[in-house]
Formats: structure tokens, sequence, C-alpha cells
């Protein structure tokens, strides 16, 4: 019963949250809500006993996807009204993509009953001693899917690279650090003993 009630609770305060996140007017008000319902979503994740993608959430969404969300929203100069006087011009195309979206969960709705023959045949069993799920989590990963989680990273590490790139802009009014000059100096050159009078000072 506990359980019952604790699932219907962080339920309700998932989706709630998740609807203010959407017709919330200020969008600060927008990213407080959605941390309460990342908070939410990491506890029914422990309900089910899936404490590493709690964890996941509450560490990268909440602390560091979200916060970045809320300083980036108060940092920037947004014009809200512009952004709302081309609401009536998506509609049509949101309200598709909508219809899109509810048609995908009502098919998903409908086909649950081959979930059961699904995990079936692609369930992996384990034998033995029954282990906590990070540790499951970490024998797959790095065994059976060691090359996709390879493939990802690297396209992670491509991604990056390139969002680097896109956004470097080189100045001419700055200078830049030769790292070579610095390496090939000596102190010969760059210290000069200097025995100056006393009260004059020294005359670069």
């Amino acid at each position: 019963m506990i359980t019952i009630i604790a699932f219907y609770l962080f339920a309700t305060l998932t989706i709630a949250p998740a609807l203010l996140v959407i017709f919330a007017r200020n969008p600060v008000h927008s990213v407080l809500w959605l941390i309460l319902a990342f908070f939410n979503a990491a506890g029914l994740m422990l309900i089910l006993g899936a404490e590493f993608i709690a964890m996941l959430l509450v560490i990268v969404y909440v602390g560091a996807v979200a916060v970045l969300f809320l300083f980036v929203v108060m940092m920037l100069n947004i014009d809200f009204a512009s952004l709302r006087s081309g609401f009536t011009k998506n509609l049509p195309f949101g309200l598709l993509i909508a219809l899109v979206l509810l048609a995908e969960v009502v098919i998903a709705v409908l086909s649950r009953s081959a979930g059961p023959n699904l995990v079936v045949h692609h369930a992996v069993v384990v034998s033995g001693p029954v282990q906590p799920n990070i540790v499951g989590i970490g024998t797959l990963l790095y065994s059976r899917f060691l090359f996709p989680f390879e493939i990802a990273g690297l396209i992670l590490l491509v991604a990056m690279i390139g969002a680097i790139v896109l956004t470097h802009r080189s100045r001419g009014d700055t200078r830049g650090q030769k790292v070579s000059r610095q390496i090939d100096r000596r102190p010969q050159v760059a210290v000069k003993n200097m025995q100056p009078v006393s009260g004059e000072g020294v005359s670069l």
C-alpha cells in the first residue's frame, strides 16, 4: 500500500510540474518546474529499483542541464513579445506534431500485449546471485555493448569538436599565445640585470 501511495504521489508531482513547464509564462519558472519534475521522476525510478537512472536524473539533468537552462534564460535578453507573435502562425504545425505523438502513444498502449513476448525473446539471463542494477548495467555496458558504447563516445567527441569549430571566431584585436616562442625563450633574453640609481628608477 505504501508503494502504491508513493507511486501515485510521485506520478502526480511529475505530471503537474510538466504541464506547468508548458503553460508558465515566465521561462525561469518553467525551468524551476522542470527541476521539480526531474526530482519526482527520480523518485519513480527508485520505486522501480532503477537507482542508477534516478541518480542520473538528479546529477546530470538537475545538476547540470536544468541549472544550465536556468542560467542561460536568466542571462539572455530574450524578447518574449516577438516569440509569442509567431504562435498563431506555427499553431497548425504544432497541432500536427501533437497528433503524431498522440498516435504513437495510442499505438504503444494498444500493442502492450506484445511486451511480454519481446521480453521473453530479448531478456538477458543473469545467472548467480542477485546483484545491484548499477553492477549489472556496468557489466553489460563494458562487455556485450562495449562497441556501441565506444561509438557513442566518438560521436559525442565529434559533436563537441564541431561545436567548438563552429563557434570559434578569430579576432584581430587580441594577441594570441605562441607557445613555441615561449618555450624557446632563454633567461638571458628574458631577464636583464639593472643597477638603478637611488631615486631615479629604471628606464624601460
